[in-house]
Formats: structure tokens, C-alpha cells, sequence
């Protein structure tokens, strides 16, 4: 993982990697707070393997990834549809395997995540959009 600072101008720094040595472009989902960010499905990408591992970083401070806990399904692929607010992160659908599951997590704390409900549809493909910041 690279990261800029955004208040100047100039090249990407290391911010860190994965736990596991998994690279961002594994991770099929992924959200944040301005404390957290999450990785969740990490791995999924990598010879479509399915996997169901959250992982975080704690975006004040570089270095790499801690496990966050799990989702309640694996998936394969990528293109698993992430969205947070300041409290929750959600994750919906699933990469390759195509699901109509929503889970959420609390990013405060770690732990697995929890049932959020489900999709109208299974899908392999969507986006999503927060609550902060009128949505942008």
C-alpha cells in the first residue's frame, strides 16, 4: 500500500502491506473511518481463491495491516460492493461467486461481521455510497 499527503504535492510513499502478504488489488471490498480502514475478502483475487478475512489499518500511522475478523460468507473475485459511515462498514455482494449478502462490522472494534440483511439480487458487481459527507 502507497500513500499521498494530500495537503502537499509529491510522489507516493510505503504505507505498508497486508497481513499475510496479500497485496491491496486482493482485497475485494473496502471501506473506512478517519481512524481505520478496512480490507475485507483479502486474498479473494488471487488464483480466484475465496476467502472471508477483514483486515484493518490504523490510517494515522503507517505499517502494515492487523487481522479485523471475518465475513460471514466467502467469496471469490472481486468487485464486492463497500460503503461506511463513521460507525459501520458494510460489504454486499460477492466477486465471482455472485451473493446477495450484506454484512456489516462496528470499525471501532474488531471483530466478525454480522448479517446486515440482503440484496434484491445476487450480484458480482455493484457500488456504494455513504452516509458522510452528503454521499460523496
Amino acid at each position: 500500500m502507497d500513500y499521498v499527503t494530500t495537503a502537499s504535492t509529491g510522489n507516493a510513499t510505503n504505507f505498508g502491506g497486508l497481513y499475510g502478504g496479500a497485496s491491496a488489488q486482493m482485497a475485494v471490498g473496502i471501506c473506512s473511518s478517519s481512524t481505520r480502514g478496512l480490507f475485507a475478502a483479502v486474498g479473494a483475487t488471487y488464483n480466484n481463491a475465496s476467502s472471508n478475512v477483514i483486515e484493518y489499518i490504523t490510517i494515522a500511522t503507517t505499517g502494515n495491516s492487523t487481522d479485523f475478523g471475518d465475513l460471514t460468507i466467502s467469496t471469490a473475485g472481486n468487485r464486492k460492493a463497500s460503503t461506511s459511515s463513521t460507525i459501520r462498514g458494510l460489504f454486499a455482494g460477492g466477486g465471482d461467486s455472485a451473493t446477495n449478502v450484506i454484512d456489516f462490522v462496528t470499525i471501532a472494534s474488531i471483530g466478525n461481521a454480522t448479517d446486515f440483511g440482503d440484496l434484491l439480487n445476487t450480484t458480482s458487481g455493484a457500488a456504494g455510497l455513504s452516509n458522510c459527507h452528503g454521499g460523496l
